[in-house]
């Protein structure tokens, strides 16, 4: 049976507030490159998780030890998680006597080292974690931040800081968006609520929700993982099916953009042969081309995603304008807006068709997770083992 090496983190995209992406020279780093972590006591193999604003990225090992990149630094340990946005970063950190019973949910200004006060905190410990009304403890244990432990309420960037879920939703995994926040159930049902100008809500229309609602569109099918862009939404299917919904300003849904068009940068309107690689065989489509090509500006209710040879999905991420996929044989795509060199092939293009990552090919690494910032993102690789 073949065993895989410690794997390692990459970054690349934006890098302006001198956030922890490979050589971190200048403003942007185009192709992946080995993370730099701020601390020289803590391996890039050993990181646990990675959240990432827009000036400043969480990072915490395996170990617990929480460490801040970019316009904010500082260290901390006895951290089991990190939650960052441009307005709260929050910590959910071992109580008094280490790991166990007693943890604690710390809100901190972005700003903030880690020392002195928190704005506030609250217990999170396993009397409200472990509390299940039906039984179904295993299923509905919460997710990652911005989901509580206990699945009985969600960070978010604005007042109230801390709002509450409905327990009746058996929530799973919640991802917010500029304006919206998508809920994945125990049962692989999505619900969405909040700002849908964009049609990023998925329900056909461009109407805000007040309140979490079924997107009946994916009735039927079990989704494993789900992803807020911005203003667009991301849900991968248990099959490895991928849908996609809401804004196409920059081609983030995979779906033909006028604005890339017209600037040269998309294969709207071409037939769709495609090289290994996800390019198209065919040369930027040109303005005659562009006059004809159904071009989608918002996608109000999910559309399935082909990926290149017909790839499964294993995850996915969102960032403000672009969108990655973790395939299951441990490929990158990525498509959407590039101006940061975001979507990892070397340029600044926007593109709005699926785009294999070279690197982690031609480096023979397999890729087992990925986490998008705004404007960066962050991949995991392994280098398979042999048996």
């Amino acid at each position: 049976m073949a065993e895989e090496r410690p794997g390692s983190w990459f970054g690349f995209g934006f890098c302006g507030f001198g956030q922890a992406l490979g050589s971190g020279r200048g403003r942007q780093v185009l192709s992946p490159e080995p993370l730099r972590v701020p601390d020289a006591g803590t391996d890039i193999c050993d990181i646990g998780s990675l959240s990432a604003a827009w000036s400043y990225t969480a990072i915490v090992s395996s170990a617990g030890r929480l460490l801040l990149s970019g316009s904010a630094r500082g260290a901390a340990d006895g951290c089991r998680d990190a939650w960052a946005s441009e307005t709260l970063r929050a910590v959910l950190r071992d109580g008094p006597g280490g790991p166990g019973p007693g943890a604690e949910l710390q809100a901190w200004a972005p700003g903030a080292a880690l020392r002195g006060e928190p704005l506030w905190a609250r217990p999170a410990g396993p009397e409200e974690a472990g509390r299940e009304d039906d039984g179904a403890a295993c299923e509905t244990r919460a997710g990652p931040l911005p989901l509580l432990p206990g699945a009985r309420a969600h960070l978010s960037p604005r007042p109230p800081l801390c709002r509450p879920l409905c327990p009746a939703l058996r929530a799973r995994r919640l991802a917010l968006g500029a304006e919206h926040a998508l809920l994945l159930d125990a049962a692989g049902q999505v619900l969405s609520w909040g700002g849908g100008r964009h049609g990023q809500l998925g329900h056909g229309t461009l109407e805000a929700e007040p309140a979490p609602r079924l997107l009946e569109a994916l009735q039927g099918l079990r989704v494993a993982a789900v992803a807020a862009g911005g203003w667009h939404s991301v849900c991968v299917g248990e099959t490895g099916d991928i849908y996609v919904w809401g804004w196409n300003e920059s081609g983030q849904l995979a779906l033909p953009a006028r604005g890339l068009a017209e600037d040269g940068q998309t294969d709207a309107g071409e037939a769709p042969a495609l090289k290994e690689d996800g390019a198209g065989l065919k040369g930027p489509a040109g303005p005659e081309d562009a006059a004809a090509a159904p071009f989608i500006a918002v996608q109000p209710f999910p559309a399935l995603l082909d990926l290149p040879l017909g790839a499964d999905a294993a995850a996915a991420s969102c960032g403000s304008r672009h969108t990655a996929v973790v395939t299951r044989t441990g490929e990158l795509y990525t498509w959407g807006w590039g101006k940061y060199g975001q979507l990892g092939h070397g340029d600044t293009a926007s593109r709005d068709r699926p785009r294999r990552v070279q690197c982690f090919v031609r480096e023979q690494l397999r890729v087992t997770a990925v986490s998008c910032g705004p404007w960066n993102t962050y991949v995991r690789a392994v280098e398979p083992g042999r048996s």
